[in-house]
């Protein structure tokens, strides 16, 4: 990888005086616009410096691994023969860091630092955002001494060999951990008392009512009630554990250099799972104040046609695929646009006339204020759920795709507002990973795990799943089974850490987990 120097680390490079004017005049619109940031260094690097550093995930050091050398050198090979470049590229960080490559064009630099005002405005403001880790600049660098120094302990090979299969599991977690409890703390005292309380809950009534208010048939309700809340109790976990990589940090049997590598591992990956759940806001968001700012402020009549190609390509939308630029600053217009024309509330949801819908201007101008609003407080999922309305997905011809089996290609499917809708939501809901759920750490008495895959419509892919499970089961040290679907048939995949088995139906003979939306 590109050598980055210790000036680099410790200081960054100066913007040049050009850059630094139109930084500060840029700081400056976007205070006034109501942008609250946190202060944004921007430094200076040659396309090779850049280029490591979002190998990095935007951090200029990290612990050795084997993927960022391969993302390093597809990004320098999609240079060099001009498929790609890098305009921005900025950290969720207090103060924040923001990276310029030096051969771009002025046009450009401002273009970025526009739009990263918009990002930095984001990470601080957004609720999902407030339990990051603001100082995980320092803490990157912490765990890469912290590797090297195992790796100095317990060799290189070995420490590489277990830090591998830990970030094979990496998106293996529950998003929603920090803002959710999801399980209880249940002790054995709480499962003796339980097993030793037969009292059936009764609903008060005179005595001579009793019989009618309290029928045996309710009171064997309760009694069952009361029985499956305890085998419940008794349950490990007692109940469905999204967070898998966190359930092995706790209950695998691990030595304490094994736990500290995986902690990295999952620490890093719930710092970057926000990025990951508001990429169409954040994206649109700061898409939507650069645009802003440099054609009503920033641009000279000399740079308008470089910016409007170079804007162009970014937002550009292929067949098939879903730029989060394009579709997330086009919601926030659209959010804009409603709300500054009052069409919204139950006088809007009551109009039925599409004329006067297209006429309806009330006038409201609140627009502004609800993006601000918006911004604060959802993801994408909320965010498309609540706003991507049917007139959206017609005006801006919108459609589903599906995998056709024989061609082997997807094909385009649906232009229904329900289907479209819908699909986009699955796809975020999973971040293009299958959900896996921790179900049960004894099965049949053996300490086996038991992970469960509620089918989504696609297909678990085998070859991944063997990998994994193949991993996992060596990090649990039992065998680890995974209940799925596979062409609409219940399978198990179970792999005891050298050879994975396939059995054409589930452990528990019943259907998979099935969770309630997020």
């Amino acid at each position: 990888m590109a050598v980055i120097s210790q000036r680099f680390l410790r200081d960054g490079r100066d913007l040049p005086p050009e850059l630094e004017t139109a930084r500060r005049e840029i700081e400056q619109l976007a205070r006034g616009y109501g942008l609250d940031f946190f202060d944004t260094v921007y430094v200076m690097c040659t396309y090779e410096e850049i280029n490591m550093v979002a190998a990095y995930g935007g951090f200029p050091v990290r612990y050795p691994h084997w993927r960022f050398g391969m993302d390093y050198l597809q990004m320098q090979k999609s240079y060099e023969f001009g498929l790609s470049k890098i305009y921005e590229m900025v950290i969720n960080t207090d103060p924040s860091y923001a990276y310029l490559m030096d051969c771009n064009l002025v046009v450009d630099q401002k273009l970025v630092m526009a739009h990263v005002y918009g990002h930095v405005d984001f990470f601080k403001n957004n609720a999902w955002f407030a339990p990051t880790n603001r100082k995980m600049l320092d803490q990157m660098a912490n765990h890469a001494v912290k590797v090297q120094q195992h790796m100095d302990r317990h060799g290189v090979s070995q420490v590489e060999q277990f830090l591998e299969m830990c970030v094979s599991l990496d998106n293996l977690i529950d998003p929603y951990a920090p803002y959710l409890v999801r399980q209880r703390t249940v002790t054995e005292d709480d499962i003796e008392r339980a097993s030793l309380d037969r009292t059936v809950g009764k609903l008060p009534a005179k005595d001579y009512m009793d019989p009618h208010i309290n029928p045996p048939e309710f009171l064997q309700a309760q009694r069952a009630r009361r029985e499956a809340d305890l085998a419940k109790m008794k349950g490990f976990p007692e109940s469905p554990e999204r967070d898998v990589l966190g359930f092995l940090l706790r209950h695998a049997p691990l030595e304490r250099w094994q736990q500290d590598l995986m902690r990295i591992v999952y620490d890093e990956a719930r710092y970057f799972a926000p990025q990951a759940m508001t990429k169409i806001m954040n994206e649109g968001w700061a898409s939507y104040w650069h645009t802003k700012m440099m054609t009503e402020h920033i641009l000279t009549d000399a740079e308008i046609v470089d910016y409007a190609d170079h804007n162009a390509g970014t937002m550009a939308t292929r067949p098939g695929q879903l730029n989060p630029y394009a579709l997330g600053v086009k919601l926030w217009r659209h959010i804009e646009e409603r709300w500054d024309k009052g069409r919204f509330g139950k006088a809007w949801m009551d109009c039925t006339d599409p004329l006067e819908q297209d006429r309806w201007n009330t006038g409201a101008g609140q627009g502004r204020a609800k993006i601000f609003e918006v911004r604060r407080t959802h993801n994408d999922i909320s965010f498309l759920d609540t706003f991507l309305t049917e007139d959206f997905v017609r005006h801006h011809g919108m459609f589903t795709t599906r995998y056709d089996k024989r061609t082997k290609q997807w094909v385009p499917d649906s232009t229904g507002f329900k289907e479209v809708k819908g699909q986009v939501l699955d796809m975020l809901a999973s971040r293009g990973a299958p959900r896996i759920y921790v179900v049960d750490a004894n099965v049949n008495g053996r300490h086996e795990l038991l992970l469960d895959h509620p089918h989504e419509g696609l297909d678990i892919q085998l070859d991944y799943a063997e990998r994994v499970l193949g991993n996992m089961a060596r990090i649990w040290t039992r065998p680890v089974h995974l209940q799925t679907f596979l062409e609409d048939r219940p399978i198990t995949l179970t792999h005891d850490g050298s050879t994975m088995e396939r059995t054409n139906a589930h452990v528990r003979g019943e259907p998979a987990f099935q969770e309630e939306d997020e």
